[in-house]
Order: C-alpha cells, then sequence, then structure tokens
C-alpha cells in the first residue's frame, strides 16, 4: 500500500512538472491517431498499405523522445499510459454516441447506409481497439527505454545535438515498426487476412513515413530540452528521482 501511494504522488508531481501543453498535444495525437486509422489510403498495390493515422502518429513519439530526455523513461512511459487511459474514455463516450438514435449531419435521413456507416466509424469494433492500445503500449515502452540506453552511450556529450538525433531517431524508428507490426498481426492478419509479408512490408512503409515526420521536427524537441534543462523545468520530479544531477550535467555538456 504504502508503495502505491508513493508512486501516486510521485506521479502528481509527474503531472505537474512536465508542460502541460506539451500533455494535451500528446493526448491529441494518440486520440487523433486512432480516428484517422479508419482511413486507409489508396496506394494501387496489394503488398502496402497505409492509414491517415501516420498524419499525427509522428507527434505521439516525438513527445515521448522530449518525456524521455529530461524526466527519463519511467516518466515517458506513465504519460503513455495516461493517454492510453483517456483515449478508452474517449472511445466509450463514441460508442455511446453511436448507438444513440439519431441522425448525423453529413447522412440524409431518407438513407440510412451513410449514417449507419458513421455510427460503426466512430463506435469502432473491439479488435481495432485492442490492437491499437496493446500496440501503442508495447511500441511505448520499446521507444523510451531504447531511447534512454541510447542516451546512456553518449555519455561524453549527452546534451548534444548529435546524441538527442541518435537516440530519438533509431528508438522511434523500433517503436513505430513495432507498433505497425502489432496491430496488423493482431488485426489485420487475423480479421482482414493480411499475410505475414504484407504485415512486415506495411510496418516498415509506415515506419519510414512516420520517421521523416520525426527526422523534419527533432530539431524542435533538441532545442525544447536544451530549454527545458536551463530553465530547471520539472525540478520538483528530477530532484524526487535523482535525475537532477544528471539533467544539470547533460546542460553543462
Amino acid at each position: 500500500m504504502e508503495k502505491i501511494k508513493k508512486e501516486w504522488n510521485e506521479f502528481k508531481i509527474l503531472l505537474k512538472s512536465v508542460p502541460s501543453m506539451l500533455i494535451i498535444l500528446f493526448i491529441i495525437a494518440v486520440i487523433g491517431m486512432n480516428l484517422l486509422a479508419n482511413k486507409s489510403i489508396d496506394l494501387h498495390t496489394p503488398y502496402l498499405a497505409l492509414d491517415c493515422g501516420i498524419l499525427i502518429s509522428w507527434l505521439s513519439f516525438l513527445t515521448m523522445d522530449i518525456i524521455t530526455k529530461h524526466f527519463g523513461p519511467k516518466a515517458a512511459t506513465e504519460i503513455s499510459i495516461l493517454a492510453i487511459i483517456i483515449n478508452l474514455l474517449f472511445c466509450l463516450l463514441l460508442y455511446i454516441g453511436s448507438i444513440i438514435p439519431g441522425i448525423w449531419g453529413e447522412s440524409s435521413s431518407i438513407d440510412s447506409t451513410v449514417n449507419n456507416a458513421l455510427d460503426a466509424t466512430f463506435g469502432g469494433t473491439w479488435y481495432v481497439l485492442l490492437g491499437s492500445t496493446t500496440a501503442f503500449i508495447v511500441s511505448a515502452l520499446v521507444n523510451n527505454f531504447t531511447n534512454y540506453a541510447l542516451g546512456k552511450a553518449f555519455y561524453k556529450h549527452p546534451n548534444s545535438l548529435r546524441a538527442y538525433a541518435v537516440r530519438s531517431y533509431v528508438s522511434t524508428a523500433l517503436g513505430q515498426f513495432v507498433d505497425n507490426l502489432l496491430f496488423a498481426l493482431i488485426v489485420s492478419h487475423i480479421f482482414f487476412g493480411w499475410s505475414i509479408i504484407a504485415c512486415v512490408t506495411c510496418s516498415l512503409t509506415g515506419m519510414l513515413i512516420e520517421l521523416l515526420c520525426e527526422i523534419l521536427f527533432s530539431y524542435f524537441g533538441f532545442n525544447l530540452t536544451k530549454k527545458w534543462a536551463e530553465n530547471k523545468v520539472g525540478l520538483e520530479y528530477l530532484q524526487l528521482r535523482g535525475n537532477y544531477n544528471e539533467s544539470l550535467n547533460n546542460r553543462n555538456n
């Protein structure tokens, strides 16, 4: 009980320490990529498949990398779990809205086909939600702890742009691939009959596109972590976790 109480108090301090705007962007990214994943992108080939979730899924990994760099992998993972819980609650609200009798604004009261399709889209299906939730939890763990481990390799210049780029790009590529592959295996392979080859190639394609987005915005993440260190953002949490001296050394290097 004391352990649980300690962890809960630590989590509350974490929520106060991480800038709220970043948490908001993270949660929006998680919710948005699940909604946009309902629309596939027509690539005119049976061996590749992408969905519109790639438009924003990279943002969730960018924010995880930023949080991991400054607060550590445990903090990033706990924020990821928070985002997942909020997404599940939001999905519940969408499901309730989908079963309430009524007409969507873009559908006709005469033709119920569009209305039923919108209900099915927003209501979702249990296996899609299961697949996306499982995939994101595992990929978050892979991304956060890979990022942290790679950062330890740059012990001489841990706060350099090179160190940030390597740890972010490698962890994001690995995390995104795991996310895409798990979702493809759990949902697309089992319920839609995708071949294993299609699952792998589609996961690689999605990973490359999402990694490109991460690279385009990574300098923003690098500068943000530098400013956080200079302004001692989250000092209370860093001291509580014993990471303050490490963060200070990173800034000086």
